[in-house]
């Protein structure tokens, strides 16, 4: 962060901070130094990985308030502006690249952060949205009546529960943790990953500690940014912000979901 800048940090001064008084809500990202054992004594250290963690913006089934999962829709217009505050939040972080969903509505707010900040994109299908079976395209709120038992299972929180024609959340944090994995080996320092509310949720959970993970919401809002870090001498990861739309100040919010 420049000087001058009043910001906040988290408690140990690696991390992020954020400048929240001037202009638009921005990210910046001093560099978190972590030394490994064997190399203290050669005064060698390494970064740490900073991931910021993008549910899209706004799409139109979100808008409509229907169950989209895999189904591929665009960003509404409100989605568009708040890919467009994503992208000026994260303008100064330094992005070395973007892992992105490829369904539309990931891939539209990854090219708006890309324009901005330059990074290029590089799609992974493990990152789309849980597939949503018979609910898919389906408005929310027919759910209940068309699907009572389906659903009742799905609201239970069932981990193992397969929704008709799709996935179990279960199923989806296999694949979740399996691309965060090789993301995080990727050798990347500032890395965003523009994903999906409930793919976020699932995988984020299973690789945070039970305290961080504690702190996540149980959905995520269109167009919020999660930032966690990493330490590359062990791969634990580190929650900082969560659900954090700071930065959609002015632009407008629509709501969480899980599908």
């Amino acid at each position: 962060m420049s000087d001058g800048s009043s910001g906040e940090s988290d408690a140990s001064g690696n991390g992020i901070a954020i400048d929240t008084v001037s202009g638009p809500c921005r990210f910046f990202s001093p560099k978190a130094v972590y030394f490994r054992e064997d190399d203290k004594e050669n005064g060698k250290n390494v970064f740490a990985m900073i991931l910021y963690c993008i549910r899209h913006g706004e799409s139109t089934y979100n808008a409509e308030g229907r169950v989209q999962g895999q189904s591929d829709v665009p960003l509404s217009d409100l989605g568009r502006r708040q890919g467009q505050a994503v992208a000026e939040a994260l303008a100064e972080v330094g992005l070395e690249v973007i892992f992105s969903s490829p369904l539309r509505r990931a891939y539209e707010t990854a090219e708006i952060v890309a324009r901005r900040t330059g990074a290029p994109i590089r799609t992974d299908p493990r990152l789309k949205e849980i597939n949503a079976g018979i609910f898919q395209d389906r408005l929310r709120s027919e759910l209940l009546a068309q699907f009572p038992e389906d659903y009742r299972r799905w609201t239970s929180g069932d981990p193992d529960f397969v929704i008709p024609g799709g996935e179990s959340r279960r199923q989806l944090a296999e694949r979740g943790v399996a691309a965060f994995r090789d993301i995080i080996a990727s050798g990347y320092e500032r890395v965003a990953v523009v994903s999906h509310g409930r793919l976020l949720v699932v995988t984020l959970k299973s690789l945070l500690d039970s305290s961080d993970a504690s702190r996540l919401p149980a959905a995520l809002q269109n167009a919020s940014i999660t930032t966690v870090e990493v330490d590359p001498t062990n791969g634990r990861m580190r929650l900082i912000t969560a659900d954090d739309v700071r930065h959609l100040e002015g632009v407008g919010l629509s709501g969480s979901g899980d599908l």
